[in-house]
């Protein structure tokens, strides 16, 4: 087909199609008082432990897809974040920190929808990748800001590495770069739209998660 038929860049398709779930996610309850300073950093940690499972399968999956045509160039180990997850956990939660580790049920279902999409269907891990990285480089970097002043960490210290990328000295550039990619994604037009609709599932699972942690962290007000 020829490239001038899809005038509006794929990036820019995904980005307007999830715009309604993507703000449903930043404005559920539970993040509003996370971010508001409302709750414990008792409730941040569990946030945290929930970031685990769900980086977890997005980064095993990883490996295996290095080499693949659709989803190989979007596989840069600088966005790697299991690591830096762990160096938070320990410090959040002792150096036991995966004794009675438990994922949420939400969690759970959403750690399985990104292993399946990474073993079966790599444009579909795409829509994963994109919502989770993309968000990280973008709205993290208020909850790491909120999270220092509310809770003391020292500045890109342990408890907020998660939010912290060593080896993207240029974020804006690196988004740039990354919606370069999208729009040169190796796919047709019927699967670019089960791309979007797979974001849009993508952050679906993630506000069900933020439903949950609400249900645990009510607040007694």
């Amino acid at each position: 087909m020829d490239a001038t038929v899809t005038t509006t860049p794929f990036s820019t398709q995904i980005r307007t199609a999830s715009h309604e779930q993507h703000t449903e996610a930043e404005t559920s309850t539970f993040m509003s008082d996370l971010l508001g300073g409302r709750l414990g950093v008792d409730a941040y940690t569990r946030y945290t432990e929930q970031l685990w499972f769900v980086y977890r399968a997005l980064e095993d999956g990883a490996q295996a897809l290095a080499d693949d045509p659709v989803a190989g160039p979007f596989i840069q180990p600088e966005l790697m974040r299991t690591a830096e997850l762990e160096r938070d956990l320990a410090h959040l939660r002792g150096a036991d920190w995966r004794e009675g580790l438990e994922p949420l049920p939400a969690t759970a279902a959403y750690a399985g929808r990104v292993a399946e999409c990474a073993r079966t269907w790599p444009a579909g891990y795409i829509a994963h990748h994109y919502t989770r990285y993309l968000g990280d480089l973008s709205g993290g970097q208020i909850i790491r800001d909120k999270a220092e002043k509310t809770w003391g960490f020292a500045r890109k210290g342990d408890g907020v590495r998660f939010y912290v990328f060593e080896e993207i000295a240029n974020p804006a550039s690196f988004k740039r770069g990354y919606r370069e990619l999208l729009d040169a994604v190796n796919a047709d037009d019927l699967e670019k739209q089960r791309i979007v609709d797979e974001c849009k599932r993508a952050f679906a699972l993630n506000t069900a998660v933020f439903r949950e942690l609400g249900e645990v962290f009510p607040l007694s007000a």
